[in-house]
C-alpha cells in the first residue's frame, strides 16, 4: 500500500489556490474604488478559505504521523467542510458578476439558470453529493484505492471540496442560486445532515466496513474528529444561513449585481 511518504505532490492545487486569492483580492480592490464598495469581511473570508485548503492540502502540516487515519478525517473537514464556508460566505460569484463587463455576466448567469445547476442546486443532490462521497470513501474499497492510485487521490480531494462548496452555497450561499428553497426548508436539509453525519461517525467508531487498514483506536479517534469538527462546521453553517435571512423581504433571484 502507498504510504504517506508517496503521496501525490499537492503543490500544483495549492498553487492554484493561491491564484484564487491573488484573484479574487484583485477583483475586491478594483471594486474598493467604486462607489459600492466590496466587504472586507468578504475578503478576510475568502482568504480564510484558501488558508484552510493550504493547510489541508500540505502534507507535512497536519499533526498526525503519516498514514494515520486521523490525518485523513482531519483534512476532510478542513478542505470538505470548513473551507468551503469561508469560500463560499466570501461571495464571490457576486464578486464576479460586479466587475466582469456584462456580456460576460449574462453567460455566467445564463450558467447559473442552466438545466445542470437547477439540478445540483437541490439541497437534497448537493447533500447526498457531499456526505455520500464522505460515506463511500470511509465505508468501501476506495478508501485503499485512494491510497494507491495518486490520480484517484487528486480526483477525491477535488471532490471533497467541490461538494462541499456546492452544499454550502445551496444552503447559505449569499451568491445567485436557481429557485433557492425557503430558509425554513433549508435548515430542516441541515438538521438532517446533522443527523446523517452522526450515524456516519458512529458507525465509523464501530468500526462498521471500515476500509481503512489501521488499528481501531486510531479510527475512533478518526471518528470522533468527525463528529465533533463537523458538529462545529454544521452550527457554522447554521448561523450563517440565520444571520442572513430576511424574512421580511422578498428574495430576488439573480438580481442585478
Amino acid at each position: 500500500m502507498k504510504g504517506h511518504g508517496d503521496a501525490p505532490s499537492m503543490l500544483l492545487p495549492m498553487v492554484l489556490v493561491c491564484i484564487a486569492a491573488t484573484g479574487y483580492v484583485l477583483l475586491a480592490v478594483a471594486q474598493r474604488r467604486r462607489p459600492c464598495k466590496w466587504s472586507r469581511v468578504r475578503t478576510g473570508l475568502f482568504l480564510s478559505g484558501c488558508v484552510l485548503l493550504i493547510w489541508g492540502l500540505s502534507p507535512g502540516a497536519l499533526p498526525f504521523a503519516p498514514g494515520d487515519f486521523r490525518k485523513h478525517m482531519l483534512q476532510h473537514l478542513l478542505i470538505g467542510m470548513f473551507a468551503p464556508i469561508g469560500l463560499v460566505m466570501a461571495a464571490p460569484v457576486t464578486l464576479l458578476l460586479r466587475t466582469l463587463p456584462s456580456r460576460w455576466g449574462r453567460r455566467v448567469t445564463g450558467i447559473l439558470r442552466s438545466r445542470a445547476m437547477h439540478w445540483m442546486a437541490n439541497p437534497l443532490v448537493a447533500l447526498a453529493l457531499d456526505l455520500g462521497g464522505m460515506a463511500l470513501l470511509d465505508f468501501s474499497p476506495l478508501y485503499r484505492a485512494m491510497m494507491m492510485n495518486p490520480s484517484l487521490d487528486y480526483l477525491i480531494h477535488f471532490h471533497f471540496v467541490a461538494a462541499g462548496c456546492l452544499y454550502t452555497w445551496v444552503i447559505a450561499g449569499p451568491d445567485p442560486a436557481p429557485h433557492r428553497p425557503t430558509v425554513p426548508m433549508r435548515l430542516m436539509v441541515l438538521g438532517v445532515a446533522v443527523v446523517i453525519h452522526s450515524v456516519l461517525s458512529q458507525l465509523l467508531y464501530a468500526g462498521w466496513h471500515v476500509s481503512a487498514a489501521a488499528p481501531l483506536s486510531e479510527v475512533q479517534r478518526g471518528a470522533e474528529l468527525m463528529y465533533y469538527g463537523g458538529d462545529i462546521a454544521e452550527l457554522l453553517l447554521a448561523f450563517a444561513l440565520v444571520t442572513s435571512w430576511h424574512p421580511a423581504k422578498k428574495h430576488v433571484e439573480f438580481a442585478a449585481a
